[in-house]
């Protein structure tokens, strides 16, 4: 049993399409699930369509012509005119006209994922019938009626009990089956989401309720990179990675690998490939159980656009137990991410990821008792495994405002250029 995961990025066009039947055609395709995010940027302009429609601007029109006409030069040049797929996509978009039209809820998370879901929905209907049409035998089928969750609307968790019940009774896991990464449905039938970059939790969670032989998450790099590619220059494929270094990565930021996808893995220690669907015929990264990191090096994760925030008491008494102890509970009923925590004898410090656009709320609620100093716009750098070669890099690219080290690991809170 195997589980592959292909990003919004190995489907961003006709050719990716084709590229992806090339791959699995030659990976084998019994015993197979296929897990597809939406293609290339389409879930941004879904964002895009759920701004416009929640705030009532006139850009929903365009905003939901851009997406239709994006899906359909795809498949104008995957198929004949008058291929079934035209109308799967037409009765498609009709359902989420229908929502638009019909929907009274004001809440936004809700909205949200009944919206979103739909870049999944296209982009696995696509590539399902493009499969059938070069003669390989597929079941698409809705994620949504397999992986069940609580009703937490865009970070929605997973009822694993009931979830293993269904996929283990109602899949048919000797066929090549296609499905969408992301999304699920709760008790109601609604759809939730899984977080941001979901799909490989998807995957995770298939292959843990289908007890599968491995994991494989399709990428535009070679593997797993010991530092972005996008922000250095010189970057080296890490070939192994131990289940408690990815997650330790993964906790820090790493972007490659799903925070939540490897819990699951772990516990059944199935591996976690990482390739290219570029050159698909190198090996790639391999996450199991084993050696910690091959090789080992220093490892760089950047998180861009954080929010830096001093904390201390209004009368300069000691930040103790109770004062941050209400501080994370805010923190937490604000959805604010805690990416670094230090403190002195006089004040608290955080860096923080304003994902839900709750800061400035939690700052005015906070202002009346503390002494609040911000700090918006940040970089901040981790390295896993340093040395003084790897910090000196870092503390070249800006001013430093704040530096946290432990036995393998430092962070580097930077001001942004």
């Amino acid at each position: 049993m195997k589980i592959f995961k292909f990003g919004g990025a190995s489907v961003k066009d006709a050719e990716s399409v084709r590229n992806i039947t090339q791959i699995l055609q030659s990976e084998g395709t019994e015993n197979t699930v296929v897990v597809i995010s939406a293609m290339g940027k389409t879930t941004n302009a879904f964002e895009e369509v759920i701004d416009a429609y929640y705030n009532k601007t006139d850009k929903l029109s365009d905003n939901l012509g851009v997406i239709e006409d994006y899906h359909k030069a795809i498949i104008n040049d995957l198929f004949d005119k008058g291929d079934a797929i035209y109308k799967e996509i037409d009765i498609l978009l009709g359902e989420l006209s229908w929502f638009l039209a019909r929907n009274t809820s004001q809440r936004y998370n809700y909205v949200y994922d009944q919206i979103i879901c739909f870049g999944e929905l296209l982009s696995t209907k696509i590539v399902s019938a493009y499969l059938s049409k070069i003669g390989i035998d597929n079941n698409w089928f809705d994620v949504r009626n397999y992986i069940k969750t609580d009703s937490n609307y865009r970070d929605a968790k997973v009822d694993w009990d009931l979830t293993q019940k269904i996929i283990t009774e109602k899949l048919d896991a000797t066929k090549l089956n296609i499905t969408q990464g992301f999304i699920a449905a709760n008790d109601t039938e609604n759809t939730t989401t899984l977080g941001r970059e979901g799909s490989d939790y998807t995957a995770g969670v298939f292959a843990y309720c289908l007890d599968a032989e491995n994991v494989t998450i399709w990428k535009d790099v070679p593997g797993v990179l010991n530092a972005d590619p996008r922000v250095f220059t010189e970057t080296t494929l890490l070939e192994q990675i131990s289940y408690e270094e990815a997650i330790e990565m993964a906790f820090y930021g790493a972007s490659v690998i799903h925070p939540k996808t490897l819990q699951p893995l772990e516990r059944k220690e199935i591996p976690l490939l990482v390739r290219s669907f570029v050159n698909p015929k190198e090996i790639g990264t391999k996450v199991s159980q084993g050696t910690r990191l091959v090789p080992c090096i220093p490892c760089f994760i950047v998180k861009k656009d954080q929010i830096l925030v001093s904390i201390s008491a209004l009368d300069f008494s000691f930040m103790v137990e109770n004062n941050i102890s209400y501080i994370f509970q805010k923190l937490h009923d604000y959805q604010l991410k805690v990416n670094l925590i230090q403190n002195s004898a006089i004040s608290f410090s955080v860096c923080i990821d304003n994902k839900f656009n709750k800061f400035d709320a939690f700052y005015d609620e906070l202002k009346t008792q503390f002494k609040i100093d911000v700090q918006k716009g940040v970089d901040l750098y981790t390295v896993r495994h340093f040395d003084n070669n790897a910090v000196l890099s870092i503390e070249e690219k800006g001013e430093s405002l704040l530096t946290q080290v432990n036995k393998e690991t430092i962070q580097i809170v930077l001001a942004a250029k």
